[in-house]
């Protein structure tokens, strides 16, 4: 047989009938597979053997959950639940960290527009207190000039920065 007439292996001229070879090849184990599927869960024996082992399954788990936490160490579910609250606190703190970052944002806008008045307030005290050491040179300047033994009466004697 050459390869032109094998059906399964694809020849130019065979190309619709492999198709459908193989169409019907599938087609019937599909059937087959699900006519003995229906078979096994129709029948007791296999329907009470399957039914044992998923039991035997869960009574394993019980027991292997009872080992673990006979031993202090977490079950999968306890890490699955662990897992899901640590998701649950990462998103919270990203939400709290957003209110801080808004927070701060806000402060530095307020700080800001308070600084302002705060500085000319300091500008206004510092030109003050220059006028004010002005005139005290002033008066100090004048009491000088005035000899000291013409003061005048009933006030004490001058007392004058040296600087």
């Amino acid at each position: 047989m050459t390869s032109a007439d094998d059906p399964l292996t694809g020849a130019a001229e065979g190309g619709q009938e492999e198709r459908g070879l193989r169409s019907r090849i599938t087609s019937q184990a599909e059937d087959t597979i699900g006519k003995l599927a229906d078979d096994l869960l129709e029948n007791p024996v296999f329907n009470s053997a399957l039914t044992s082992a998923f039991a035997a399954r869960e009574k394993m788990a019980q027991a292997q959950q009872s080992a673990m936490g006979a031993l202090n160490l977490p079950s999968a579910s306890d890490l699955e639940k662990l897992a899901r609250r640590l998701r649950s606190i990462s998103q919270r703190l990203e939400e709290v960290e957003d209110g801080v970052d808004t927070v701060g944002t806000k402060l530095d806008s307020m700080s800001d527009a308070a600084e302002r008045p705060a500085r000319e307030v300091v500008e206004r005290l510092e030109r003050i207190e220059a006028r004010v050491d002005q005139l005290a040179l002033d008066v100090a300047a004048l009491r000088r000039e005035a000899s000291p033994s013409s003061g005048l009466a009933g006030e004490p004697p001058a007392i004058v920065p040296e600087g």
